[in-house]
């Protein structure tokens, strides 16, 4: 009897060793679609998965449906911002959710700054001048850990935007485009983001 046990308990172990390979590899499959995507309906699709999938990194299911809600506030900001407000929250949400795991994580810290910039631009933040501050500290974070991410460069075009340093924005831009061009950083989601990129 515990001979049958003990092979049963290697036969689950397995399927469960199975079961998660799959589903991390149906997370990159998943993150990968947020280049080719443009939808509100598409982005919710993608934020579904990412909520539902059993990984082993919990933080990158996080950080994805964050990057899905940013990116559908980003669509809808150009359509309504007010409309964009509410997927903006729920990004923040997430994101927040994956540093709990990954405190110095550069993806988490260039999401959580693009997304803090976004409820700027919605007018969200009650406060923008420390709400600024904040995505200094966490363009600082990044490029402690990551200086040649070109997400880092899209949020200091966008900082530089905010503050009116139109010139540095397009230096910015450029490093990013660059970046991806040479980057292998697998899922290179950002590119939409690059004025001229849609």
């Amino acid at each position: 009897m515990n001979k049958i046990l003990f092979i049963l308990s290697f036969f689950v172990t397995g399927l469960w060793a199975s079961a998660q390979t799959f589903t991390d590899k149906a997370l990159q499959q998943s993150a990968l679609q947020l280049n080719t995507i443009n939808t509100e309906g598409d982005y919710d699709k993608l934020f579904k998965k990412f909520t539902e999938t059993n990984t082993s990194e919990k933080w990158q299911a996080f950080h994805y449906a964050a990057v899905s809600m940013y990116l559908k506030a980003d669509l809808l900001s150009k359509k309504s911002p007010a409309s964009a407000a509410n997927s903006s929250i729920t990004a923040e949400k997430f994101a927040l959710g994956g540093t709990l795991s990954q405190p110095d994580n550069a993806e988490n810290n260039i999401l959580i700054g693009l997304i803090t910039l976004q409820k700027i631009e919605l007018g969200v933040y009650n406060d923008p001048a420390k709400a600024i501050l904040e995505v200094s500290k966490y363009i600082a974070k990044a490029e402690s850990s990551d200086p040649n991410n070109p997400r880092l460069a899209i949020l200091k075009a966008k900082s530089a935007e905010k503050s009116g340093n139109k010139t540095d924005a397009e230096a910015q831009y450029q490093k990013a485009a660059t970046g991806f061009t040479t980057s292998n950083s697998v899922p290179g989601w950002g590119k939409q983001l690059i004025p001229g990129n849609k």
